[in-house]
């Protein structure tokens, strides 16, 4: 048999769904894009908004890692769906929506 203990138990009321941050009749059903992560591109996809060539969709296959170890993350290559051709691209260029859109629409 487990021991009882004389210790005081706080309650806590169930919170509104407000509280919880639902959504509620006024708040618009808007998701924003989340920032681009260097850490988390490897095998990311990627949709062009304008595709040339028939090459809409593609693949980070590869983050390249800088010479000196400390330096930052700069470079990525991407590889299209399509045509299996690879190029180089700085990371941050991906945020860009006006150029790109996390995963293949």
């Amino acid at each position: 048999m487990g021991c009882l203990r004389s210790q005081s138990v706080d309650y806590y009321p169930p919170m509104s769904p407000i509280e919880r941050g639902a959504p509620s009749a006024c708040t618009p059903l808007v998701r924003t894009q989340g920032r681009v992560s260097p850490k988390k591109l490897l095998l990311s996809k990627w949709t062009a908004v304008t595709p040339v060539h028939k090459e809409k969709h593609f693949m980070v296959i590869r983050v390249v890692k800088p010479e000196c170890p400390q330096a930052p993350i700069d470079q990525v290559e991407l590889e299209a769906i399509h045509s299996h051709r690879t190029f180089f691209l700085h990371w941050r260029a991906l945020a860009d929506q006006g150029q790109w859109r996390r995963g293949w629409v």
